[in-house]
């Protein structure tokens, strides 16, 4: 079978694709486990180089994902599984409308097209986010029932892309499963333009000596994942039978509720003797804004009753990252 990933050249797509990797077969179009043969990493950017791990492992194209045909270049095959990353982030969004309809939501329009032409269903597993909850009804918790009603362009377009999975599922023109994502942490690199991209940088910066001004208040709360977790729930996803999710595809991700203070208290907590960079606050009231609009809670009833792992911890996802990218 054949996989392919966009936003593949991304943080998540890289460590979904080593996974892969790892793990040989996927649940393929003939419902059976079928040996991975072709990993496709699709961006709008090629890295300079690849991991060493990945190189002559996977595939690399670039081009616009809102382009009909690229997308019908690299859909191709007779058992496919798109796993659809590529999006232009909350804070971007809010920045160029024009250019979030266009990646999000033309590109993920065309994405699915490309996915119907092919001669078996496909799987489809993508991402959403708990942006898509928000505005002056918004609950303390929000759940799988939560009405969906987006504060931002962002949440908006991730929201109407859930609508269009569940249509196209509902046609039987591929099988679609989405993954309604908490924030998820500790993103390695640089800072990207996700509002929420200070969850990460809160311990990332810190923990390479290198300073960093908040732009939020240290009482938001925020719901998290880190991305282990993340990515194996992914993978999960894309495992169930076609009926495991019903009529509604998308389901709320395992996650932790915790404030901008307990993320500092677990960073120092962790790094034990380690010299530190230092955390100053700046606002950036558009930032926090966006992220006030957000849900602080969450519940994801349906996944974890279908297996989806949960962080068992804060300090476990600070550990995890000082292991995979601090130490080594």
């Amino acid at each position: 079978m054949k996989i392919v990933i966009t936003g593949g050249t991304g943080f998540l797509g890289l460590l979904l694709a080593r996974q892969l990797i790892a793990r040989g077969k996927l649940i393929g179009a003939s419902g059976a486990p079928e040996p991975v043969e072709r990993i496709t990493l699709f961006d709008v950017v090629a890295p300079p180089s690849l991991p060493a791990d990945l190189q002559n492992r996977v595939d690399v194209v670039t081009g616009d994902i809102a382009d009909e045909a690229t997308l019908r270049g690299i859909i191709t095959g007779e058992s496919v599984s798109v796993f659809h990353f590529a999006s232009v982030v909350s804070a971007g969004a809010e920045q160029d409308f024009n250019l979030a309809m266009r990646v999000n939501l033309v590109g993920g329009t065309e994405l699915l097209e490309a996915c119907r032409a092919l001669p078996n269903k496909a799987r489809f597993v993508f991402t959403s986010s708990m942006a898509v909850y928000g505005g002056d009804k918004l609950p303390e918790t929000v759940s799988d029932e939560t009405k969906i009603t987006p504060q931002t362009t962002y949440g908006m377009t991730k929201a109407a892309l859930e609508l269009l999975v569940t249509d196209y599922t509902r046609k039987g023109f591929l099988d679609g499963r989405g993954a309604r994502l908490p924030t998820i942490i500790i993103r390695p690199g640089k800072p990207n333009k996700a509002a929420s991209g200070f969850a990460s940088g809160v311990f990332r910066e810190p923990l390479s000596g290198v300073p960093i001004a908040l732009p939020v208040g240290t009482d938001i709360r925020m719901v998290v994942s880190g991305y282990r977790t993340a990515v194996e729930s992914m993978i999960r996803l894309h495992e169930l039978p076609p009926s495991a999710l019903g009529h509604d595809r998308t389901i709320n991700f395992p996650s932790l509720s915790v404030t901008v203070a307990e993320m500092i208290e677990s960073l120092k907590r962790v790094a034990g003797g380690r010299k530190l960079g230092a955390i100053a606050s700046a606002p950036d009231p558009a930032i926090e804004a966006i992220c006030r609009s957000w849900p602080g809670h969450s519940r994801a009833d349906r996944a974890q009753a279908l297996g989806l792992p949960r962080d068992a911890d804060l300090d476990s996802i600070v550990r995890s990252y000082i292991e995979d990218f601090v130490d080594r």
